[in-house]
């Protein structure tokens, strides 16, 4: 279960917002199952043989080296990529295609540069058909949660990485999604500001009740976000702390192992044996 490093309360149970009110919505998040699946293009997977249970309103955070199948994993998740072979679930049901339940949001922000911050959050509200007045309320509320009261009418370019990071965070959770399929979307920042945007998004995320599947080359990222973190690599899956044996070059990724984070979003948690001791676990994957 999700917990806030600040209250300790679980990020999915904070009291919803009220409907009308412009704030968002809270809703549930959705259970997203891998079973048994080969991931990838026709011809050329790049995962095989996942099998993975992500829990509705958890935070799992996806590491491993690159050309994994990190990427491939998440936007499988998103409906762009059918699984080649196994099968791929929401809430026991096939996964088919793109919905507006499942949020996927990049590294690059992908804002539309003609539109203000303003009606770039408004764009899934008005996709929904959501009254004028109503998305334009509701988009103003989002902006005050990420820090941009003010900035409303300025165009995507007229801002900083961060805060363009901020609007798209906030454009994707503006619609109420059941799951948020997050690939790197901090990795372009620098430190300070990569930190901030992690309190961030558990902050905007409590209330929410969604699913966050954040992929990450940071390890201490991974392990501060998730609540779980799912190590990718090449070879064999991990037995205990052990390392799993390479594979063949060219040879499709795997899940290595899936291990439950001590203490999540507790920053101080970081210097923790227990914490430290799963950090060496995580470095070990990485060179598999």
């Amino acid at each position: 279960m999700s917990t806030s490093s600040e209250t300790g309360t679980s990020v999915a149970e904070t009291e919803p917002p009220v409907a009308g009110t412009g704030a968002p919505i809270a809703t549930r998040g959705s259970r997203l199952s891998l079973d048994n699946a080969s991931l990838g293009r026709p011809g050329a997977p790049i995962l095989e043989g996942v099998d993975l249970a992500i829990t509705p309103g958890e935070i799992i955070t996806v590491v491993g080296p690159s050309g994994c199948g990190k990427s491939t994993l998440l936007r499988t998740l998103a409906g762009l990529l059918p699984a080649l072979a196994g099968t791929v679930t929401q809430d026991g049901r096939p996964l088919v295609g793109p919905a507006a339940d499942r949020a996927l949001v990049f590294q690059e922000d992908a804002l539309l540069p003609w539109r203000t911050l303003r009606a770039n959050i408004e764009l899934p509200l008005a996709i929904k058909g959501l009254p004028r007045t109503e998305r334009r309320a509701q988009a103003d509320s989002w902006l005050a949660r990420v820090g941009l009261t003010g900035r409303e009418r300025q165009l995507p370019h007229r801002v900083s990485g961060g805060q363009r990071q901020r609007v798209q965070l906030a454009r994707a959770l503006a619609g109420a999604p059941r799951a948020v399929l997050m690939d790197e979307p901090f990795g372009a920042l620098d430190a300070q500001t990569r930190a901030g945007m992690q309190d961030l998004l558990v902050e905007v995320l409590r209330g929410t009740g969604a699913t966050v599947v954040f992929v990450t080359h940071d390890v201490d990222e991974a392990l501060f976000l998730g609540d779980r973190v799912a190590l990718l690599g090449s070879g064999r899956p991990l037995v205990g702390g052990g390392t799993g044996a390479p594979g063949g070059s060219g040879s499709p990724g795997r899940l290595l192992a899936v291990r439950e984070v001590p203490r999540p979003r507790e920053r101080s948690a970081l210097d923790d044996p227990a914490t430290l001791s799963l950090r060496r676990e995580v470095l070990t994957s990485l060179s598999t």
